[in-house]
């Protein structure tokens, strides 16, 4: 079993709520005590909670039945995009929330959702508690929440992942390496009964409008509308680069002249050969034919007082 490190008792059996906070000590050990300290000093004591620590992948499954088991309302994924990717498609479908306390390096989903990067803030907003429902994207039977990615940014994803250095930094670094070298790839997509063929840079299916760190690639996305916002890339020179960054970066991507956008519950893409994928930034390796489709409004989320439906 998981390894629990603290838990509280209601003084008041009226609260519903009972929350498990997850941590991933891949962090660090310092950054997980100092977490691990401010839930301890900034959550009241009426409400019940718990922390185990996620020692182990392989062992995922024994904090799944805990908070199935056990009644838990809320479920609160304390690490970067990967920890909450795996956390939040165990809560598929259930009646219990999402909750993210944020530690990564893009942490595109907790900004999503209108959650502080600031650790007491964030902790405060989950004692509040304010609820939604959000879609789930799935391909080839994968979930993922703000993106998935065929192209570049999935090749960038791997070599983040295997990278020594970690952060935003090493991210930029691993780009602007990539961004001269890498060459298009031709693909056929399937999507709102249309073919269409196209030499791509990169495509992204995005459930959220951005990759993590405000880098807003499909601006007009929404995350409870049952819909994807298909964002092709075509291929670029030199003099586009600058242009086609300063739009992601103000939140105008859909606005360059390089960028093509189709909206859709589903969709089929396929490419010439296996390669990489991204799920919310985590790479993977999939088949040729990758297969997508929107599960409105399948999983219950906490979200800051600014979120907008």
């Amino acid at each position: 079993m998981p390894n629990t490190v603290s838990t509280m008792k209601s003084s008041a059996s009226n609260m519903p709520r009972k929350i498990l906070f997850i941590v991933n000590p891949n962090a660090g050990k310092r950054i997980s005590d100092k977490i691990i300290d401010a839930i301890k000093k900034n959550f009241p004591e009426h409400i019940n909670y718990q922390i185990v620590i996620w020692k182990d992948k392989h062992h995922f499954q024994d904090i799944v039945e805990l908070f199935i088991n056990r009644d838990y309302t809320d479920v609160v994924a304390v690490g970067g995009d990967g920890t909450v990717n795996e956390v939040a498609k165990s809560l598929l479908n259930t009646n219990i929330a999402l909750g993210i306390v944020p530690i990564g390096s893009g942490n595109g989903l907790a900004r999503s959702l209108g959650l502080s990067m600031k650790l007491e803030e964030v902790i405060q907003q989950i004692v509040i508690g304010k609820k939604t429902k959000i879609d789930c994207g799935m391909v080839n039977g994968r979930a993922f929440f703000c993106t998935s990615g065929i192209g570049f940014d999935a090749q960038i994803g791997h070599l983040f992942a295997t990278s020594v250095k970690r952060g935003l930094s090493s991210y930029v670094k691993i780009t602007l390496k990539e961004l001269f070298s890498y060459r298009a790839k031709n693909y056929t997509i399937k999507i709102n009964g249309e073919e269409i063929k196209r030499k791509a840079f990169l495509i992204t299916v995005a459930n959220a409008g951005q990759y993590g760190n405000d880098f807003y690639i499909a601006p007009e996305a929404k995350l409870n509308d049952g819909l994807f916002h298909v964002v092709i890339l075509k291929p670029f020179n030199f003099f586009k680069v600058f242009e086609i960054f300063l739009k992601i970066i103000m939140g105008k991507a859909q606005k360059s002249k390089s960028i093509e956008t189709y909206v859709s519950k589903e969709l089929q893409v396929i490419r010439e050969n296996p390669d990489s994928i991204h799920f919310d930034g985590e790479p993977a390796s999939e088949t040729e034919v990758l297969n997508y489709s929107n599960q409105n409004q399948a999983l219950n989320v906490i979200v800051g007082a600014n979120f907008k439906s």
